[in-house]
């Protein structure tokens, strides 16, 4: 659990778990506007995630900066609580005033990129719903989650980067939809514990797949089978976003073929693990992401 300590403790703690993501959060070759800027955008989002999660330490740091020193992550009611309290300290951003540093870092960069409280909000508001909904009944009500707790990074990022146009929006959640349900591909055994899936209900009853069979130590062939045909729909939505990639020039370019690249080396480790991510999940080699980055580069799917 994270949150425990001083502010800035807590601060780096949240801040470090971008090397742990599927795809680069703001490398290197970026200019260095462009660094500080998604890196306080990826705060919020792991920040409001953890607090979802409940992975903050009860009455740490993030709770007393947020003034909610009650609310934990002993329970979904102590949980949105605490998102009560981000989203006021949101609103806070906007009139340059928040109390969380997190969210201090966010100040300079809603001004200078001239952001909305919109794509923040709906992050918000998909971790309030998981507090409430652990399934989804078809792929379609998953997809609608997806629009509020992935697509919304993306946007920020053309935000961040002055290249949003409707057609660049349109292909980009695409992506994140996609990369958003890889994810849930990796986790169904880490979601299962905190007694969510998103693996839509329609596909495990057309699969056989009982939620039983989820908490197995290894996947039987239903499973598999499932979750084959959940990784080549999260492949066609990367193939159908990817277009995108080619849309950008120089740097830019590259950070977002990465974040495809992300996606389908996460996806190609899942089918390395003969599509048993139940015992943990299949993570990607550093040498797959790169040659996917390459083969992203060059228009290949």
């Amino acid at each position: 659990m994270s949150g425990a300590g001083t502010p800035r403790t807590a601060e780096r703690a949240t801040l470090d778990k971008a090397a742990d993501e599927n795809f680069p959060v703001a490398p290197f070759f970026l200019p260095r506007a462009w660094r500080t800027d998604l890196m306080a955008v990826y705060g919020f989002a792991r920040l409001v995630d953890d607090i979802g999660d409940g992975d903050l330490a009860p009455g740490g740091a993030d709770a007393r900066l947020l003034g909610a020193e009650g609310a934990g992550s002993a329970g979904g009611e102590d949980r949105i609580a605490l998102l009560d309290a981000f989203e006021a300290d949101l609103r806070r951003v906007f009139e340059g005033t928040p109390r969380h540093p997190l969210l201090q870092r966010l100040v300079p960069v809603v001004r200078r990129r001239a952001l909305t409280p919109e794509p923040f909000l709906a992050l918000i508001a998909a971790n309030r719903q998981d507090q409430t909904i652990g399934r989804y009944e078809t792929y379609e009500e998953l997809r609608a989650y997806c629009a509020l707790s992935a697509d919304p990074v993306g946007r920020l990022v053309l935000a961040v980067t002055g290249t949003a146009t409707p057609e660049r929006i349109r292909l980009s959640d695409r992506i994140c939809t996609a990369l958003q349900i890889v994810e849930h591909l990796q986790d169904v055994a880490e979601d299962l514990a905190r007694d969510r899936i998103y693996l839509p209900a329609e596909d495990l009853r057309r699969f056989r797949v009982e939620e039983a069979d989820l908490k197995a130590p290894s996947a039987n062939a239903s499973v598999r089978a499932l979750i084959a045909f959940e990784a080549a729909r999260a492949h066609r939505l990367l193939d159908e976003g990817s277009p995108l990639v080619a849309s950008v020039h120089g740097r830019l370019r590259l950070l977002l073929a990465g974040f495809v690249a992300g996606g389908r080396s996460a996806l190609g480790a899942v089918a390395a693990a003969s599509f048993d991510v139940l015992p943990g999940p299949p993570k990607p080699t550093k040498v797959r992401l790169l040659r996917e980055v390459g083969a992203t580069l060059r228009g290949e799917g």
